[in-house]
């Protein structure tokens, strides 16, 4: 059985009592392994998918009740769940473990991800580069932060410097969505970017999910275990 997680940029599959392309795989946990594939891979592939949510899948799952129900094992009976990757964010929030709220932003949020990948890119950089800056950008999209990275360097930062000060912006814009909560729990590609985590944890404990929880979600609901 095949759980996707189909995102913009990069897809998360789990796939249960069956294997994959090994050259993709990340983690075997018991009877499941993990995979992290480009999205652009995933319509040349031959998969005989059982469940899907994502914007690259054309799915009906909805990616909120993934997220719900993927996250019940790991967090505390009151919290705040961020999912965060390159096309938009969405969080929820649990009160006595029971689904009490929650918002899902695509147009302010929009391609923040991408275009972290994007700069890196173009300035020959990796993630592991980056290191908190406690200076941050004032932006709420990737569009915007452009024009602050591009003079920051012109006035004589470096890429490095510029681009954290952006995914600090990133993070306390993400904070500030998520109505400034003293914990989250999150998930999503920005898992993996240090300088983000660092910088979202200058405002509240975080607690890391991973990148498969929506995948998780897809197979917890497949088992019927939680609803919301």
């Amino acid at each position: 059985m095949i759980y996707l997680d189909a995102g913009t940029t990069y897809s998360k599959i789990i796939t249960v009592d069956e294997e994959f392309d090994s050259n993709y795989l990340i983690k075997q946990k018991d009877n499941k392994n993990y995979y992290i594939i480009p999205s652009s891979k995933i319509n040349k592939l031959t998969l005989s998918i059982k469940k899907a949510c994502g914007h690259m899948a054309n799915a009906d799952e909805n990616e909120i009740i993934a997220l719900a129900n993927g996250c019940k094992y790991y967090i505390d009976s009151n919290a705040t769940i961020l999912d965060l990757g390159s096309r938009d964010a969405k969080w929820i929030r649990f009160k006595n473990s029971k689904f009490h709220d929650m918002d899902w932003n695509t147009s302010c949020a929009s391609s923040t991800g991408a275009t972290v990948e994007m700069l890196l890119k173009f300035y020959n950089l990796k993630r592991e580069d980056l290191e908190f800056n406690e200076e941050k950008f004032a932006v709420t999209c990737g569009i915007f932060g452009l024009e602050k990275i591009m003079d920051d360097i012109a006035n004589g930062s470096d890429a490095k410097s510029a681009i954290a000060k952006f995914v600090h912006g990133i993070a306390y814009n993400a904070w500030n969505f998520a109505k400034k909560p003293e914990k989250i729990y999150l998930s999503g590609g920005f898992c993996e970017n240090k300088c983000f985590v660092d910088s979202l944890k200058n405002y509240c404990e975080v607690i890391i999910l991973g990148r498969f929880i929506l995948c998780e979600g897809l197979i917890n609901a497949d088992k019927e275990l939680v609803h919301v």
